[in-house]
């Protein structure tokens, strides 16, 4: 018979991986909060033409790896490779511009790439991001950079930094592409097959290859930040300003151009500090263009996208992390006999109810073995009631994690000795 498996590069989450999941989700939760942010979510699956005008018909996602599919309707359909797009789709199709702005919108949720599996680096990714839209001013860009660092920060990742670079404006941009196509010509023919294809439609490309071979021509090649114009040096200059005043490091590199044809001026990458060249956190720009590339009043926008899988990751090797606790179980109640099991299924309600965690053990098992059961869940208490608890309209609490007497309870009691546990 067969044996069936996750399709490759789509992976389960397991429930001992939730623990550090769910620590990110929830502190996604509270650090948009703080800064203001409202949660959106957009379908899964998107007109597949939303991403080849926006990333760039020839870039990665599009030509390589996105998953592409024609419903019955014969509509040219595609899983979401990233979550700008759709976001500044549902922004211009329900009017939102109309609201008041700069509109700050979040999103979490799963995204599809037809890419090579390897650590942190999936099929099926999850990512956090945000977009925040109607805002040209630098100031902007660095609330957003802020509000990405603040994450990692909350998460303990230490070890990570700030990359940050200025492409400058379409027109900066046609202007360095003579430049730099200047010095790549006489070097094509030992640049990669993929970046010779680029060189024709688009050597801007070549910049953000992962090739070796093209990684050593390009690092000789003229740095974009020398041919920006004034304006978007000045734009570029006041972001690192802000960033000085918020005491936020970074570093200027050249190099961080992104791989999406919609950004314009500042973009970063937030990496481990003795990364490789694929181990890109969290990464972000400004995409000024994007409302209008796709049917809506030119909007000037800036946000950000973070792996999920990479966090967790990265997280999970800092052994240091204090944060990664296994989940809480305030009590788990042990019934013996049949009126034990009615019993214990009131009481766990009636503490949940309560505000507590509680697990009820099955009825039929021996002591040992729930006790056992109790102590895998890591609860902090034992709840044990059988037929003399019942007719005592008591409940016998017996500590798991400390000394303490084992001893009667009532339900008012019970409720307050896990209050008292539960602030201390």
């Amino acid at each position: 018979m067969a044996k069936f498996q996750s399709p490759r590069g789509m992976n389960d989450v397991l429930p001992e991986q939730m623990v550090i999941w769910q620590q990110i989700q929830q502190t996604c939760q509270k650090i948009s909060q703080q800064f203001g942010y409202e949660w959106i979510i957009t379908p899964i699956v998107e007109d597949q033409r939303i991403f080849s005008r926006t990333a760039g018909i020839d870039s990665d996602i599009v030509s390589k790896e996105m998953y592409v599919f024609e419903d019955r309707g014969g509509d040219s359909l595609a899983l979401r490779p990233e979550g700008t797009a759709g976001v500044v789709r549902a922004f211009i199709e329900h009017g939102m511009s109309n609201r008041p702005q700069p509109l700050r919108l979040c999103y979490f949720g799963p995204f599809f790439r037809y890419d090579r599996p390897q650590a942190g680096r999936y099929r099926q990714l999850w990512q956090f991001g945000v977009e925040l839209i109607g805002e040209s001013s630098p100031i902007a860009d660095a609330e957003v950079i802020n509000l990405q660092n603040s994450l990692y920060k909350d998460l303990g990742l230490s070890h990570i930094e700030l990359r940050i670079n200025s492409i400058g404006s379409p027109e900066s941009r046609k202007k360095y592409l003579g430049i730099l196509k200047e010095f790549l010509e006489p070097q094509l023919n030992h640049l990669s097959t993929e970046s010779q294809k680029h060189f024709s439609n688009n050597p801007f490309r070549i910049l953000d290859s992962k090739i070796d071979e093209d990684q050593k021509i390009m690092s000789n090649a003229p740095a974009i930040l020398e041919y920006i114009d004034a304006e978007d040096r000045s734009h570029f200059e006041t972001v690192c300003d802000y960033l000085n005043a918020m005491n936020i490091n970074y570093k200027i590199d050249p190099k961080i151009v992104r791989g999406l044809d919609y950004y314009t001026r500042t973009v970063w990458e937030f990496q481990p500090a003795d990364a490789r060249s694929q181990s890109t956190i969290g990464a972000g720009g400004r995409y000024d263009n994007l409302v209008e590339i796709l049917g809506g009043v030119a909007t000037p926008a800036v946000g950000f996208g973070t792996g999920i899988e990479r966090i967790a990751l990265n997280m999970s090797e800092n052994t240091q992390n204090d944060q990664l606790q296994n989940s809480h179980i305030d009590a788990f109640t042990i019934p013996l006999g049949y009126s034990g099991a009615l019993r214990s299924i009131q009481i766990g309600n009636i503490l949940r109810n309560a505000g507590f965690n509680i697990v009820n053990g099955i009825a039929g098992k021996s002591l040992r073995s729930q006790l056992r059961s109790a102590n895998n869940q890591n609860a902090t208490y034992a709840l044990i009631i059988g037929d003399d608890e019942v007719n005592a309209d008591r409940i016998q609490v017996k500590a798991l994690k400390f000394e303490q007497k084992q001893q009667l309870f009532s339900e008012k009691e019970l409720i307050d000795l896990l209050n008292t546990y539960s602030s201390n």
